[in-house]
């Protein structure tokens, strides 16, 4: 079956939902793992960023490997790598078990999303990669959205062990279509390669003190820190700020983990859409960074609030606002990368979720730290909204004219 864009549509934003529910399975499932062990909230979140920590060591090697490789070879042995070890994550049986099969897990998932901004930079031109790139975010959502309710359904019904175990299955279900489906790169458009082979780059030259890197580099995965370190609170601790920071029941809190991630797919829409619509009068300062500067604005604002207000469900409705701010960023922040690292966009996205997942891996202890230390969960949403504040600084110094590679 011949590959069209529609279908690498398709694929990505379907990849992007699969990541995302394998992410989040732990977090929903937190509250009866952390039963049966006898985890603390300091245990659980070093569990959380077991993951985020192997996610960003293996990022930038295995983003090079897709541009070098092709998107169709990395994924598929990034997905099957991944689905091996949420599998494995049933068979876990203490806390040592717990942080190395999550840590390899997240090796395993490493160079998702570079990948497929790889797949993205191959197929779509210039002017549609920022709307390109949102679907496979917005499939990311909808993954998102529907965990919560499924998992702690499916824990209720199995116990925990089991769901992991079939969500691992799915993983294996999604590379077979992929590999049946998926060319890395549209063979010819008007008789010619749209995308030729990528230029040899050392990834390790990237890296600050490499013959490639550029301060402009340092400043967007600078950037990227904010977002990886909020984002994580959505990721592990959402499910048990909801139940026991605010009181939630068990079915209500499947609702209100949900009500985030939809509002984040509409972020991740209009933030593609946004991005692309500005970009096209030329102006890729405004399009990239005026959006992104604004999106961390308003979420850090947001975060203040949710800390503040007394009542839960207002609360629960002002953090899901808060999340369609930060999505806002997700579009101009890759596509920035596609901007400067044309070619070699795999590599660029790579370094940028690297430094991402690094405040991922911090974010989950932290908050675990702060909770139980204090006892109250305000200080880590003021801590974020700070993040927030300077990250959106350091949007303004990036350049997105600039080319990397």
């Amino acid at each position: 079956m011949p590959c069209s864009r529609p279908t690498v549509l398709a694929l990505i934003a379907s990849l992007g939902a699969l990541t995302y529910m394998d992410r989040l399975l732990i977090s929903a499932a937190a509250p009866a793992i952390s039963a049966e062990f006898g985890f603390t909230p300091t245990q659980m979140g070093y569990i959380f960023g077991a993951f985020a920590l192997g996610y960003a060591l293996f990022e930038i090697p295995t983003g090079w490997w897709g541009d070098s490789l092709g998107p169709r070879r990395a994924l598929t042995r990034i997905v099957l790598g991944w689905s091996l070890f949420t599998a494995l994550t049933g068979a876990a049986t203490g806390l040592l078990s717990f942080l190395g099969i999550r840590f390899f897990f997240g090796a395993g998932e490493a160079g998702a999303f570079p990948n497929i901004a790889r797949a993205v930079a191959n197929w779509f031109p210039l002017r549609e990669r920022g709307r390109a790139m949102s679907a496979s975010f917005l499939g990311l959502a909808a993954g998102a959205a529907l965990t919560a309710a499924l998992v702690l359904e499916g824990v209720a019904r199995q116990g925990w062990r089991v769901v992991f175990f079939e969500f691992g299955l799915l993983g294996v279900v999604w590379t077979l279509v992929w590999l049946w489906l998926f060319e890395d790169r549209p063979r010819e458009i008007g008789g010619r390669v749209i995308d030729a082979p990528p230029e040899h780059v050392d990834w390790r030259d990237l890296l600050p003190g490499g013959k490639l890197y550029r301060p402009n580099l340092g400043k967007i995965c600078a950037m990227y820190f904010a977002y990886g370190y909020s984002l994580y609170f959505y990721i592990s601790w959402l499910p048990t700020y909801l139940l026991k920071g605010r009181g939630f029941s068990i079915a209500s809190t499947g609702l209100f983990s949900a009500l985030p991630w939809i509002f984040s797919g509409a972020g991740y829409m209009t933030g593609g859409w946004l991005t692309d619509r500005i970009g096209k009068t030329g102006n890729l300062k405004k399009a990239r960074c005026g959006v992104g500067m604004f999106g961390y604005a308003a979420s850090g604002m947001l975060l203040i609030v949710v800390a503040n207000t007394p009542n839960r469900v207002t609360a629960a409705a002002v953090l899901a606002g808060a999340s369609f701010f930060q999505a806002l960023t997700v579009s101009p922040a890759w596509t920035v990368c596609l901007d400067v690292g044309h070619r070699r966009a795999g590599l660029i996205t790579g370094c940028m979720n690297t430094v991402g997942n690094l405040g991922g891996a911090i974010a989950p202890v932290v908050t675990g730290y702060l909770v139980q230390s204090t006892g109250s969960w305000d200080y880590p949403f003021y801590l974020m909204a700070a993040i927030f504040a300077i990250g959106a600084v350091i949007w303004t110094k990036v350049d997105p004219m600039e080319r990397l590679v």
